[in-house]
C-alpha cells in the first residue's frame, strides 16, 4: 500500500478535487473520530472527503489523557456495554491495528482501607481483566496483581508510607493521540480519501430540505470551494452545536463541553517505575508515563468559554498539585511542572448535572436528509463510533449505492486495516540494532523513530541520508531530530510552526521553555518545505513566542473567566473567516 504524502501541494491538489465532482461522503471535523470516519468511508469504496478548519487533532483529540483504555471507573456505574466494547477496542490497537502507536503501561491504585476495600477493588480490577480476555483481543497484557504495601513501597517509591495499605496493579495502554491522529488521516488518503487542514466549512449547500454539500474556505490561500457530497457527516465535538447552527435547524441533542487540564513534570521528580491511579471527591486522578516525563491528570469541570483555546486557571493547577502531593512523599511544586495544557470533552448534555457522571456513550442522529451528526464517546472507542456514523450515512445514500454502482455498499473493515507504519513494524524493531548501525543514529534515536512512524520510520531516514545535518538534535529539545520537523511539513501536512510543536512532536509541553528556544530552529527548517520567506519565518516565531506567553499569563489567573481572557491575548496565527 502506497504512503500517503500529506505536503502543502497535496492538500492544494485534493481540496481541488474535492470540487470537481461529487463525493459520496464529506466528512466535516478531523479529530480522532471525523479522521475514522473518513477511514471507515474509503474503505468501504465510497468516495470521502475529509476538511479540518485547523489542524488535525487540533481540539480535544490532541489534548487528552493520551490512555487507551476501557474506562475502569465506568464498571463502578456499571456500563458493562461501554467498557467491554472499549476493552476489544483496546487489544485491537495494540495487537493489529496500531502496536507502533499504542504501547501497555502499569498503573497501580493503592489501598486506603484494609479488608473491604481490597475485596472491592480487586473484583473490579478481576472483572476488568475478564471482560478483556473475553473480548478475544486481550491476551497481549499482563494481568493485574495484588501488592502488599511493602511491595507497592518498592515499585513506587514516591509514595508516603502512610498513603496505602496495599495495592493493586493493573494495565491499560497509552499513545500519542495528536499523533495519533494525523496517521489517521494519513492512512485514509494512502487508500484514497481527499483531506485537508485549514480548510473550514462556512456554510452547507440545500436542496430544499437536503443537505447536499459544504462550502468550503481554504484559511491559507482565501479561495472558496463548494463541495458537493452525497451525505455529510458533522464530526466536530465539542463544536457539534456551531456546525448544526449553519443549517438552522434545532439538533436532535446537545454536546456539553467539560474542561480537563494536565500537567507535565520531568520523569525524576515522581520516583516510580508505574502510573498511579488516584481517587478523588470528584473523579479519578492519573499519573501517567510519558518518556521522560509524567502526565498528572486530570480535572472535569463545565466550560462554556473559547472552545478553540481552553486555558487553565491557577486554581486548576493547584487543584491537581493537591491532590496528587497527597500521596507523594516529595510534593510536587509549580516550579516542577514542565508544562500545561487544557482540553474539552464533548458530552452528551442532558444526562447528569455532574460532568464527570456523565455517559461516555456516543450518538448518531440524521437531524436532515444528507446530513449525519456523531457526537459523544470516547478516544478509545473511535472506531466505533465512526462505523456507526458511516452505518448511518450509507442509509440516507440516495439508491443506496455508491457512485462507481457497485451495488450494496460494503460494511465496515476497519477492524482489519492497519495505520501506515503498522505493516513491518514488528521486524524493524528486531532489526533496531542493525538500521543503528546503517543509519548512523544511536540505537536509542532508532527506537524513538519506529515508536513515533513505525515502519514509516525509513522516509525520515532517506531524509537524514541526504542531509545528515537532519540527524542532529534540535537545540533545547534533545528528545527530537531536526528531520521530524521537515517531515511533519513535507509528509504531515504541518502548515505552521504551531503545528510542529503542540502536535507534531510535543516540545511546547516536554520542556520548561514550551518550545521557545527551539522555535527559530524549527521555522527556518520548515521555511523551504512550505515556501516561507524571512517575513514569515519571523511572523511565525513571534505568534509562537506570543501564544506561549499568554498561555503562561492564563495559568497566573484564578480563574476560568480571567484566564480565558489572558489566553485570548494571543490570537490564532491565520485567524478563521
Amino acid at each position: 500500500m502506497r504512503t500517503a504524502t500529506l505536503g502543502p501541494a497535496e492538500r492544494g491538489e485534493a481540496l481541488a478535487r474535492m470540487a470537481e465532482g461529487e463525493l459520496d461522503i464529506l466528512v466535516v471535523g478531523a479529530g480522532v473520530v471525523g479522521a475514522g470516519t473518513a477511514l471507515d468511508a474509503v474503505t468501504r469504496g465510497l468516495a470521502t472527503g475529509l476538511v479540518e478548519a485547523r489542524d488535525w487533532a487540533s481540539g480535544t483529540s490532541s489534548r487528552s489523557s493520551k490512555l487507551i483504555h476501557g474506562g475502569l471507573r465506568y464498571l463502578e456505574m456499571l456500563d458493562f456495554a461501554l467498557v467491554r466494547e472499549a476493552l476489544k477496542e483496546r487489544g485491537l490497537l495494540l495487537e493489529r491495528l496500531a502496536p507502533h502507536l499504542v504501547k501497555p503501561v502499569p498503573f497501580l491504585y493503592p489501598l486506603r482501607h484494609k479488608g473491604w476495600e481490597r475485596w472491592y477493588a480487586g473484583s473490579g480490577v478481576a472483572l476488568y481483566d475478564a471482560m478483556s480476555l473475553s473480548s478475544g483481543h486481550g491476551r497481549g497484557l499482563p494481568m493485574h496483581r495484588h501488592l502488599s504495601r511493602r511491595h507497592a513501597l518498592r515499585v513506587a517509591p514516591c509514595l508516603k508510607k502512610d498513603a496505602l495499605v496495599g495495592a493493586l496493579q493493573y494495565y491499560d495502554a497509552q499513545m500519542d493521540d495528536a499523533r495519533y491522529v494525523a496517521t489517521l488521516v494519513r492512512t485514509a488518503a494512502a487508500y484514497g480519501a481527499d483531506v485537508a487542514n485549514r480548510a473550514r466549512v462556512t456554510g452547507f449547500l440545500r436542496e430544499g430540505e437536503r443537505v447536499v454539500g459544504a462550502r468550503v474556505r481554504d484559511v491559507e490561500a482565501g479561495g472558496e470551494y463548494e463541495i458537493r457530497a452525497r451525505q455529510v457527516v458533522n464530526a466536530t465535538g465539542v463544536w457539534t452545536d456551531d456546525t448544526q447552527s449553519l443549517i438552522a435547524e434545532r439538533g436532535q441533542f446537545h454536546v456539553r463541553a467539560s474542561k480537563g487540564i494536565h500537567l507535565v513534570v520531568p520523569k525524576d521528580r515522581i520516583h516510580s517505575t508505574t502510573g498511579l491511579i488516584l481517587r478523588t471527591e470528584k473523579s479519578v486522578l492519573f499519573v501517567i508515563p510519558w518518556g521522560r516525563h509524567w502526565i498528572v491528570g486530570t480535572t472535569d469541570t463545565d466550560w462554556d468559554l473559547d472552545k478553540s483555546h481552553p486555558a487553565a486557571s491557577s486554581a486548576d493547577i493547584d487543584y491537581l498539585l493537591e491532590h496528587v502531593n497527597s500521596v507523594l512523599a516529595v510534593p510536587l511544586t509549580r516550579d516542577d511542572v514542565q508544562g500545561v495544557y487544557a482540553g474539552l470533552r464533548p458530552l452528551l448534555a442532558g444526562e447528569s448535572d455532574a460532568t464527570s457522571k456523565l455517559s461516555r456513550e456516543h450518538t448518531v442522529a440524521h437531524p436532515v436528509p444528507g446530513l449525519v451528526v456523531v457526537a459523544g464517546g470516547k478516544y478509545t472507542t473511535y472506531r466505533v463510533m465512526a462505523k456507526d456514523a458511516v452505518d448511518e450515512a450509507v442509509h440516507g445514500l440516495v439508491g443506496g449505492t455508491p457512485s462507481d454502482s457497485w451495488g450494496r455498499v460494503a460494511d465496515c473493515v476497519t477492524e482489519d486495516i492497519r495505520l501506515v507504519g503498522a505493516e513491518g513494524y514488528r521486524a524493524l524493531w528486531n532489526a533496531r540494532a542493525r538500521l543503528a548501525r546503517s543509519t548512523g543514529l544511536h540505537v536509542v534515536r532508532v527506537e524513538h523513530l519506529l515508536n513515533r512512524y513505525g515502519s514509516l520510520a525509513e522516509e525520515v531516514f532517506r531524509l537524514i541520508a541526504e542531509d545528515p545535518s537532519l540527524g542532529e538534535t534540535l537545540t533545547g529539545a534533545d528528545d527530537y531530530l531536526r528531520a521530524e520537523v521537515v517531515y511533519a511539513a513535507s509528509h504531515e501536512g504541518a502548515r505552521h510552526l504551531d503545528d510542529v510543536l503542540t502536535r507534531r512532536t510535543r516540545i511546547s509541553i516536554e520542556t520548561f521553555d514550551r518550545g521557545t528556544r527551539c522555535a527559530r530552529e524549527c521555522a527556518e527548517l520548515m521555511g523551504p518545505v512550505l515556501g516561507w520567506d524571512k517575513d514569515q519565518i519571523e511572523k511565525e516565531v513571534q505568534h509562537y513566542e506570543k501564544r506561549v506567553e499568554a498561555e503562561r499569563e492564563s495559568q497566573r489567573q484564578p480563574d476560568d473567566l480571567t484566564a480565558d481572557a489572558a489566553r485570548l491575548g494571543a490570537p490564532d496565527i491565520v485567524p478563521l473567516p
